[in-house]
């Protein structure tokens, strides 16, 4: 195919309004969910502790802690149909782009200060 068209095919499917959030960030995702023949809208709420950007195949993570200390992390394609939504809840202040090392902390230790804008 020429590149021209896949270009093309790209725009069509990228989504206009994203918001400018960074890692970080504590978001809450809208996620399409299909359960059978209905389908409804289920809120993910976490820490962005990574982005990737490349234009259609833009991504990110998000975790969060669930019950019991156990982290969930779940990684979304920034342009899928299945995002609903994305909303920023608080903007973190973090001086580095990979928020791994946030794995290993639990509890107050794992808190990020907010950005004063």
């Amino acid at each position: 195919m020429s590149q021209q068209i896949m270009d093309a095919i790209e725009k069509r499917q990228m989504k206009e309004s994203v918001p400018a959030f960074r890692e970080g960030d504590t978001v809450r995702v809208g996620v399409r969910v299909v359960e059978g023949s209905r389908e409804r809208v289920q809120d993910f709420e976490g820490v962005v502790i990574r982005k990737r950007s490349g234009g259609i195949n833009a991504n990110f993570t998000v975790r969060r802690m669930a019950s019991h200390g156990v982290g969930v992390e779940r990684t979304f394609l920034l342009h899928a149909p299945r995002v609903d939504s994305i909303t920023i809840t608080r903007r973190g202040k973090v001086r580095r782009s990979r928020l791994f090392y946030l794995r290993g902390l639990t509890g107050k230790a794992a808190r990020i200060k907010e950005r004063r804008s």
